[in-house]
């Protein structure tokens, strides 16, 4: 690990494999800087929108269909009442990408999501993670942490994999869970979460 630059670790993940909470508890460990929810606060600045309104649209392709609905609202004659007008997923991944080099270069970081592994690939002093679990492990987690039915838990976990893959494919045109792309996966329904924070910590003393 160099120390003369700050170092950053990212965090690709499967909805309900732990991977927001292994970042907190290794820049908990390690005393970095945990951006997640700060990169779409200061995005959304940026772009002059409530953080409440991005939220929804993070990590998602906007389909071709609403595009044509934002377009029509901007370009109609008729009288419509004032309507917010949202970034695209490509300007929302542009921003959101400028923040992340920002938070980079200032200070050590754990990067939650955004493609924070494919927009800091040329970064020198970089550790990529992915993690992902089956989806029993998944399921049952979801459950526990969102209060929700095993249906509805299973919903989210098939709408959060399709529109994560679909995102990660349009903006770095490879595929979300090819583990080439990661310099460490790990499967956290086999390994246990806490095991995994242990497991890195262990693996950057080695690095």
């Amino acid at each position: 690990m160099d120390q003369s630059i700050p170092f950053v670790i990212t965090i690709s993940r499967q909805i309900g494999s732990g991977g927001a909470y292994i970042g907190q508890q290794l820049a908990k460990n390690l005393n970095f800087y945990y951006a997640d929810r700060e990169i779409l606060r200061e995005a959304a600045q940026k772009l002059s929108v409530l953080e409440k309104e991005l939220g929804s649209q993070e990590e998602k392709v906007q389909s071709m269909w609403a595009s044509f609905l934002n377009f029509s609202a901007l370009s109609s004659d008729a009288y419509l009442p004032p309507k917010i007008i949202l970034p695209t997923a490509r300007e929302l991944f542009e921003v959101e990408s400028e923040v992340i080099e920002r938070i980079v270069n200032e200070r050590s970081a754990v990067v939650i999501g955004r493609c924070g592994y494919h927009v800091l690939r040329n970064y020198p002093n970089r550790l990529s993670l992915f993690f992902h679990a089956d989806i029993e492990f998944r399921c049952k987690r979801i459950q526990e942490l969102y209060k929700v039915s095993e249906k509805k838990a299973l919903k989210m976990i098939a709408d959060s994999d399709k529109e994560r893959a679909q995102y990660v494919n349009t903006f770095t045109k490879n595929y979300w869970s090819d583990a080439r792309q990661y310099d460490l996966t790990l499967d956290t329904g086999k390994i246990g979460v806490d095991n995994s924070v242990v497991l890195i910590l262990d693996y950057l003393k080695s690095i």
